[in-house]
């Protein structure tokens, strides 16, 4: 007997990527190269996460744990068909915020292409008085709880085992400092944002 069982419900999404993209494309974007960036929010701070390090088997390495809680949001993006990307630092997330990160990656596209951000469905994501979307891009939103489909959540992984974890800041500044320090060593390194936020999926025909 065959047993076919159904794709869970973002895997069926991901089979017809290009057709959402397609649904959402405003007519200006029409004949315009496309491209696909994807889009997400990090918190850094001194109540920081722990990351992954390589130890021998069977120790306990330690790590510091700062008790204080001053942080700040990094807003990052990245286009991995053309390796580059666009961040702003936030003292929070809303939808202000949110805009302004819009405008930054909307200086980012390509002159003559549209955008199409892949985002997930936070509040401060949703279209709306207070969330003007440039014209150069489109917001496309990811399946509910899924959070594992946004490459970002990689690219924040990748910065916390290497700039922005186990570490003690003693002021807002330096975690200001450091937000953007460990942008710019991603940033700096096209090859890298290529490994971690390709998705063979994220293709569309233009």
């Amino acid at each position: 007997r065959i047993i076919r069982r159904r794709l869970p419900r973002h895997r069926r999404r991901l089979k017809n990527f290009a057709s959402l993209v397609a649904e959402i494309l405003p007519t200006t974007a029409a004949g315009k190269p496309i491209e696909i960036w994807f889009q997400d929010e990090a918190r850094v701070g001194q109540q920081g996460t722990l990351s992954y390090l390589w130890a021998p088997r069977g120790s306990r390495p330690a790590a510091v744990r700062d008790n204080r809680h001053d942080s700040a949001y990094l807003f990052g993006a990245v286009c991995p068909d053309r390796a580059v990307g666009a961040a702003i630092i936030m003292p929070t997330v809303n939808s202000e915020a949110m805009a302004d990160h819009l405008a930054e990656i909307s200086t980012q596209v390509a002159a003559g292409a549209h955008a199409v951000a892949v985002c997930d469905g936070a509040g401060w994501h949703q279209r709306g008085e207070r969330l003007p979307i440039p014209e150069n891009i489109s917001l496309l939103p990811l399946p509910g709880y899924c959070p594992e489909l946004n490459p970002v959540e990689n690219v924040w992984e990748y910065l916390r085992g290497n700039k922005l974890s186990s570490r003690v800041w003693d002021s807002y500044d330096a975690i200001l400092n450091a937000c953007r320090d460990a942008w710019n060593f991603l940033i700096r390194d096209p090859d890298r944002i290529r490994s971690i936020a390709h998705r063979d999926w994220a293709t569309v025909r233009t």
